[in-house]
């Protein structure tokens, strides 16, 4: 199975979209806590649902469980606190919700796992996209530009 990633930090709605619509990806799986910001501009929820069926042909879901909790994001950013102890933190959050049983594999099959991070390095949805891979054995993950 194929799994992509996508931040939108710093894109154009033009790059954001041209580039999940040229990758293959069917569905767009969005890793938020909160997507309905302001500060999301074109993709709070229901704009981003609406774009990404009209520009891109793909579905949308919003997975909150595939979320860091606000207490671990706000350490983090916040606080600035140590990218090595939020890792830690949030797959110790995966594996008590145990999300590689709960979240249907369907979902990530040719998904998308989107967040704000410009870059996937220091964000969340690498972290979840490794947690499934290494669990699951099957995935392949392409993080887009």
């Amino acid at each position: 199975m194929r799994l992509y990633t996508i931040g939108f930090t710093k894109k154009s709605a033009r790059a954001f979209f041209s580039t999940l619509r040229a990758s293959g990806a069917r569905r767009l799986v969005d890793v938020r806590l909160n997507n309905v910001s302001q500060l999301a501009g074109f993709t709070k929820r229901a704009d981003l649902e609406f774009f990404l069926r009209e520009i891109c042909g793909m579905d949308y879901r919003h997975l909150p469980e595939l979320a860091p909790t606000k207490e671990i994001l706000d350490a983090y950013r916040k606080d600035k606190g140590d990218w090595a102890v939020f890792e830690q933190r949030f797959i110790a959050l995966m594996r008590a919700r145990r999300i590689e049983s709960t979240v249907p594999k369907k979902l990530f099959a040719d998904g998308c796992l989107l967040c704000s991070e410009e870059a996937a390095e220091h964000c969340h949805r690498r972290l979840v996209a490794e947690y499934v891979r290494d669990h699951w054995g099957d995935v392949k993950i392409v993080h887009l530009p």
